[in-house]
This record gives C-alpha cells, sequence and structure tokens, in this order.
C-alpha cells in the first residue's frame, strides 16, 4: 500500500539510526513503534505487501507521522513503553485494566502495625507487594497476627504520651493477642524483634522464624513450662502449614521473575510468577487482545517490563519460554532447557496453557448458548413440536434454461454442515421451470434419506414463494412424509415467511435471530447453487467452442480444456507447441479457427434470478 505523497516525502527524509515513531489519524495517536532504523522500519509499512488485515487497516488510517532519534536501541525501547502508557494508542497492546492492587503496610511509628491498604503513602512507611489479589495478603496478614501479637489501635504510643497513661487496653489485650504497649505492659525491643521476623515473613523467608519458634519451644519445654511449650509448638506448626502450602521451588534458588506466554489468533495469555527465596510468593495471569497480529516476543516484551513495575521487581533474574530482548542492564534474561528452572518454566507454561484452554472452552460454551437460544426462537416463531437441530434449505439455478442445477445446504446446531452439502442436476425439467425443479430436489433428496434409513431435518426452507413452497409440499405428499418434516419458503422482496396452507406470510421481526439464520441460510444455498452453475455452464461453454471446430474432435478438445483449462490459454500457444500437442494437421485447423474468431463467440451471460 503506498504512501500518500506527504508522508512519502517524511518518509524519505527519515535517517537510518535508532528511534521511536508515532503514527496518527485525524483524532490523535493511533500507533507508536520503535526501530533500530528507522527509515527501513517505517518503509515496510508502506511497501511489503504481505500484511496482515489489521496491519492493512492501521496503514490505511495513518495521515501523519512523528519521530524521535534515540542513542540506543534500549533508549528506543525504554521511550516507546513511556509513550505507549502515556497515549494509550489503539493499536498498541498495553496493561489497561486501573487496578491498585493491595499492600502490606508495616508502619513507621514507635510500636509498628501492620496493616492491608491500597494506596501506598511516602511517609517512611515499608511497603510488602502488591499482592496479586486480597485472599492472598490476608492468609498471610492472618498467619502474622497468629504468630505475634501485635496491635492494632492507632494510638501515637509517644514514651510521654504512654507515661501520661492516657489510653487504656482494650478487648485485644484481654484476649491475648496484644500485649499492651498503650500502658507500658510490652517491651519495646522485644516487639521490635517481632518486626523483625516478620519481615523476614514477608520477604519469603522463613527460616528465621522457624527457628525462633523452635529454640523458644525447647527452652520452654526445658523449664518444665509445657502449656507455654505447647503454644509456641502450634505457632511452628502454623508456619509449617503455611509453608507446605506455598510453592517450595528449590531451595537453591533465590529471586526471580517467570514468565510464560501463548496465544491463539485473538489473545495472548500471559503467566507472571514471582519467586523469592526458593518459593513462589506470587502469581499472576492476564490476556491481552492481539491488536497487529503481533508474535509473541513482541506481545512479551513489553508486559515483563510493565508487570515488573506493577509488582515492584527487583529480581536480577528473569526467565522466559520465548527469546526476548530487553534494556535492562544487569539484569539475565534467558529461556532453561533443564533443571529446576526448566521445572519452573515448565509450571507457568502449564498455568498459561490452562488459561487459554479455559477461555476458548468459554467461548465454545458461549457459542453453544447462543445457538441454542436461536433454535428455541425458531421452534417459538414457527411453532415447532421439537427443537430445529438440522434444518436445510434448497434454491434453483438456471440461464433462460440452460445448465439448470439446484443446491441444498445444511445447517447443524444452527452452523453449517457443509459436508452435508448437495449439489443437483436437475434431470426432468425442461426450460426454465423452477416450481417443477423445486419438486425434482425435495423428492429426491428425501427419497434418498427414506431409502437410507437417515435421519430427517426438524425443518425444510424453500427460496421462493408460495409456488415453490407448494412444489416442495406435493412432494412430501408423494413420499409419504406430509406433517413429519415443518416446511416453509422465503420471498425475497419482503422477507416474508410463508407456510402450508396458509395464503398469508408471517413477518418476523427484522432484528430476530431466527430472520437472520434463515437468511444466512439462503445467502449460502445462493452462493453454493450459483458457484456451481457458472462451474456447469462455463465448462460447457468451452466445450462447444472447441468442439465447433471442424476437423477437431471431442476427444482432443477434452484433452487440451482438461490441460490448459481454458481456451484462451490454447489461443496463447505457439505453432511448434500446438503441433507438440495435437499434431501438424490439428495445430492447422486450430490456428485457423482463432485466425477467423480474434474474439470469444460466446459471451459469459450473467446469472438470472428465478422470481
Amino acid at each position: 500500500m503506498a504512501a500518500k505523497p506527504e508522508l512519502q516525502a517524511l518518509i524519505n527524509a527519515l535517517p537510518h539510526k535508532p528511534g521511536v515513531y508515532k503514527y496518527f489519524d485525524d483524532e490523535g495517536i493511533i500507533y507508536v513503534g520503535k526501530a533500530i532504523d528507522l527509515r527501513k522500519r517505517v518503509s515496510s509499512y508502506f511497501t511489503k505487501q504481505d500484511h496482515n488485515k489489521k496491519t492493512q487497516q492501521l496503514v490505511r488510517n495513518i495521515k501523519r507521522l512523528e519521530f524521535t532519534i534515540v542513542d540506543s536501541e534500549s533508549d528506543a525501547f525504554l521511550l516507546e513503553n513511556n509513550l505507549i502508557k502515556q497515549h494509550q494508542p489503539k493499536y498498541n497492546i498495553l496493561l489497561k485494566d486501573g487496578k491498585t492492587y493491595p499492600y502490606l503496610c508495616l508502619t513507621n511509628e514507635r510500636f509498628p502495625r501492620l496493616i492491608p491498604t491500597r494506596n501506598k503513602i511516602n511517609d517512611g512507611s515499608r511497603y510488602y507487594g502488591p499482592y496479586a489479589n486480597g485472599t492472598a495478603l490476608n492468609v498471610l496478614l492472618e498467619l502474622i497476627r497468629a504468630l505475634y501479637p501485635l496491635r492494632t489501635c492507632n494510638f501515637r504510643l509517644s514514651p510521654e504520651n504512654v507515661e501520661a497513661g492516657k489510653f487504656k487496653v482494650c478487648l485485644e489485650y484481654h484476649l491475648g493477642n496484644c500485649k499492651g504497649p498503650c500502658e507500658n505492659h510490652e517491651d519495646e525491643a522485644r516487639y521490635n524483634g517481632y518486626i523483625q521476623q516478620i519481615r523476614n515473613i514477608l520477604n519469603g523467608d522463613l527460616r528465621i522464624p522457624k527457628q525462633y519458634f523452635r529454640e523458644q519451644m525447647s527452652a520452654a519445654a526445658q523449664d518444665m513450662q509445657y502449656e507455654l511449650a505447647h503454644q509456641f509448638k502450634v505457632k511452628l506448626d502454623k508456619i509449617e502449614a503455611f509453608q507446605v502450602k506455598s510453592t517450595i521451588v528449590s531451595a537453591t534458588l533465590t529471586n526471580i521473575d517467570v514468565f510464560a506466554i501463548a496465544s491463539n489468533e485473538k489473545s495472548a495469555f500471559i503467566t507472571y510468577l514471582k519467586v523469592m527465596n526458593g518459593s513462589i510468593i506470587l502469581t499472576q495471569s492476564l490476556e491481552v487482545t492481539k491488536k497487529l497480529d503481533e508474535e509473541d516476543a513482541e506481545i512479551l516484551a513489553p508486559l515483563v517490563m510493565q508487570m515488573r513495575q506493577e509488582f515492584e521487581s527487583e529480581s536480577r533474574e528473569i526467565m522466559t519460554n520465548v527469546t526476548i530482548e530487553l534494556p535492562l542492564p544487569g539484569v539475565t534474561l534467558s529461556v532453561p532447557q533443564i533443571g529446576d528452572k526448566r521445572k519452573l518454566i515448565e509450571l507457568a507454561l502449564k498455568n498459561v496453557l490452562y488459561a487459554r484452554k479455559e477461555k476458548e472452552s468459554m467461548n465454545e460454551r458461549s457459542k453453544d448458548v447462543n445457538e441454542v437460544r436461536i433454535m428455541e426462537t425458531i421452534k417459538k416463531d414457527l411453532r415447532l413440536t421439537e427443537l430445529p437441530k438440522h434444518i436445510e434449505c434448497f434454491d434453483n439455478s438456471n440461464f433462460q434454461g440452460d445448465n439448470p442445477v439446484a443446491a441444498m445446504v445444511c445447517f447443524r446446531n444452527a452452523k453449517p454442515s457443509k459436508k452435508d452439502y448437495r449439489h443437483y442436476h436437475i434431470k426432468t425439467v425442461i426450460g426454465p421451470n423452477d416450481f417443477d425443479s423445486m419438486y425434482e430436489v425435495v423428492s429426491r433428496r428425501y427419497r434418498r434419506l427414506v431409502d437410507e434409513g437417515a435421519s430427517l431435518p426438524q425443518l425444510v426452507i424453500v427460496d421462493g414463494g408460495k409456488g415453490q413452497l407448494s412444489m416442495a409440499v406435493k412432494a412430501l405428499k408423494d413420499l409419504n412424509l406430509w406433517g413429519q418434516i415443518p416446511v416453509i419458503g422465503i420471498a425475497k422482496r419482503l422477507e416474508e415467511i410463508y407456510v402450508p396452507n396458509d395464503p398469508l406470510p408471517i413477518y418476523i421481526d427484522k432484528r430476530s435471530e431466527s430472520l437472520r439464520l434463515f437468511q444466512r441460510m439462503r445467502d449460502e444455498v445462493h452462493r453454493f447453487g450459483i458457484t456451481f452453475h457458472r462451474s456447469r455452464r462455463d465448462a460447457a461453454t468451452l466445450k462447444t467452442e472447441l468442439t465447433d471446430v471442424k476437423g477437431l474432435g471431442p476427444v482432443t478438445a477434452d484433452k487440451l480444456l482438461n490441460k490448459f483449462k481454458s481456451v484462451k490459454k490454447i489461443r496463447e500457444l505457439t505453432e511448434a507447441e500446438l503441433i507438440a500437442e495435437v499434431g501438424k494437421a490439428k495445430a492447422k485447423v486450430l490456428q485457423n479457427y482463432f485466425a477467423q474468431n480474434d474474439a470469444p463467440s460466446h459471451p459469459m451471460p450473467a446469472r438470472q434470478l428465478p422470481s
């Protein structure tokens, strides 16, 4: 697709340097891209001939372009990512859910609190997360509150306020969930020791808390404080139970980001696993809609950048199932093939393939629901006694009585069943008689089904009004099938539906799914029938033209047509080529014939639609 002159002039002036380009339509930016060589990349949009339909649509909408030169490909990547976030162009893939993820906040105050929040404030507090969902956050919060006696009040517990006796212990103190720092019942150094262990848990390291409770349990048992030892044992068991539920990958692995991608024609599915201290502490799966039929690597690279930023990852190693390039100095990118790292990739890939399968199954279930709804609508509109799971539609095609044919299309569960489509040569009717032709094909179709013991359709549609419908009814009566198969006719002009024994048509709502399916079947049978009719008509025209040549027999004519497919191609053969095919005598006959008939003698007539 050639660029407009004003665009082409700008493209010709583009430098052979790395940079970012922006495409605009009348309303604003529609696409942002990066390039190692700006001129080559931008030119390719207008010179390549094999673009997919979405890219062709993008190119048609380009009214102007702008570009920015950068120092390196890495700078181009980062600038492209920022511009996409800023402008959100319609043809770029972007995470645009607007979701705010929850955090666990360890407050910056004396006797810190651990609270869930979705708002990060720059007040010196330490935020952990974000967490992909509230469930994972609440499980961890409940574990920590069960292990350590943290305060939940929001009092300002300065030494002066506590000494002045401004606060009183609450119910949490009497339940044993808090040691009462508000009345100076809690030792600050011991409380800060709890906070340090909580930091370890929030960072995914359970070794120090486990060691602490194991030592406390042993010490209490040695002092014969068995009830206290049991309390520490219960807390140790809670940590063990939490760790069992967590996915332990390998003790040898530290902090890693794992990404896997799988796609289909319309969407890409990505799974992200965040590994810390050998455990998976976060999983997130998402689906993005393809905009320009991008390759998996093209989609994954910017999403890795966005998800790492979204979940505040500082891991120095990224593993993926496809090779990508990212401008992240000091970060290792790899596609592992063996060992524990490969198992991690396989786990992520298993999740992403499951997400894709679930989405596709959901779409299929949705289609099934739609199809049942359509069939139920037809049943209601036509007052049928059973659901029309099997519908057949007939149409005739001829040109002034020449080469009469008919076609039948079959829909099962409101979808085309192309293996059941049929063509018919009209055998018993002479001249352009659509009524008798309809009688013939309906009779032949259902006589055969009866003879073969095949199932009959729950609805038959004939393309035409009362005349074609009456002949279809007559055919069913002559086969003793009348009353077993409902039949209707659909007239073209006003989309009227005719039923037997009723001179007045049924008018179905133009927006009805019933009428839309009938129209679709009518259009499909037209297409199927007219294609067959044209092929017969073309073959008849070609054979007539060659077999009319005196001195050329039908065997020779068929031989030439089968090999060269058209008279035009035979006409273009040289004398030597003709002699090689049919000999000197017949070649001379053909050359004399073509010389006398410079133009084709049989123009192609247009199809006359049946009334």
